[in-house]
C-alpha cells in the first residue's frame, strides 16, 4: 500500500508540474514583414558599411584596370551607386521622390571625398530602414511604379532587390580592399 502512495504522489507532482508548465509558457510572437526585411538589411547595412569605411580615402578611386576589369566602376563609385540606388528604391516604396538629389543611379558627381561619400551612404540606409518598415502584409504585394523602367513592381520585390544589390557589389569592393592589401572588416 505504501508503494501505491508514492506511485499515486509521484503521478500528481507530475501532473502537477506539466500543468504549472502550460500555465507559464508565453505565446510565441512572430515577427512582422517589415522587421523580418529590416534586419536583412540591417544585415547587408553593416557589412557594406564597414567596408566602404575600411578603405583609406586616398584609395577611393581605385579600380582595377588590368584584363576584365577595364572600365569598372572605382570604389567611390560603387558606394555612391549602391547608396543612390537605396534612396531611388526606398522612395519607390515609399511612393514619393527621394529626399535628397541622388545624380542618378551612379550618384551625384559632385560627391568627391571619403567623408561626404559615407555621410551620403549612411543616410541611403536611413532612409531604406524608413522604407521597408512601412512595408506590411496589406501592401508588401501591391503593385507601385518601377523605379528602373516601365511596369510594376512590388514593395516585397524592391526590398529584396536592395539586399541581392547591396551583397552583389560588397563582393566587388572585397576584390577592391584585398588588391590593396586591405582585409575586409567581416573577415577579420
Amino acid at each position: 500500500m505504501t508503494k501505491m502512495k508514492w506511485l499515486f504522489a509521484c503521478l500528481l507532482l507530475l501532473a502537477a508540474s506539466g500543468f504549472a508548465l502550460g500555465q507559464n509558457t508565453k505565446a510565441v510572437e512572430h515577427p512582422t514583414v517589415a522587421q523580418v526585411l529590416d534586419r536583412r538589411v540591417a544585415g547587408v547595412e553593416q557589412e557594406f558599411v564597414s567596408a566602404a569605411d575600411a578603405m583609406p580615402e586616398d584609395k577611393y578611386a581605385f579600380a582595377p584596370a588590368d584584363g576584365e576589369f577595364k572600365g569598372v566602376r572605382t570604389f567611390a563609385q560603387q558606394v555612391k551607386h549602391v547608396a543612390a540606388v537605396n534612396y531611388i528604391v526606398g522612395a519607390a516604396i515609399l511612393e514619393e521622390k527621394p529626399p535628397v538629389d541622388v545624380g542618378g543611379e551612379n550618384g551625384p558627381d559632385s560627391m568627391k571625398t571619403k567623408a561626404d561619400i559615407m555621410n551620403f551612404l549612411k543616410g541611403s540606409y536611413a532612409y531604406f530602414h524608413k522604407a521597408v518598415g512601412t512595408i506590411n502584409e496589406g501592401n508588401l504585394l501591391s503593385p507601385i511604379k518601377n523605379p528602373f523602367g516601365e511596369g510594376t513592381a512590388t514593395r516585397l520585390g524592391m526590398a529584396t532587390l536592395i539586399v541581392g544589390h547591396c551583397f552583389d557589389h560588397y563582393g566587388q569592393m572585397v576584390v577592391y580592399l584585398r588588391m590593396n592589401g586591405i582585409v575586409p572588416p567581416a573577415s577579420r
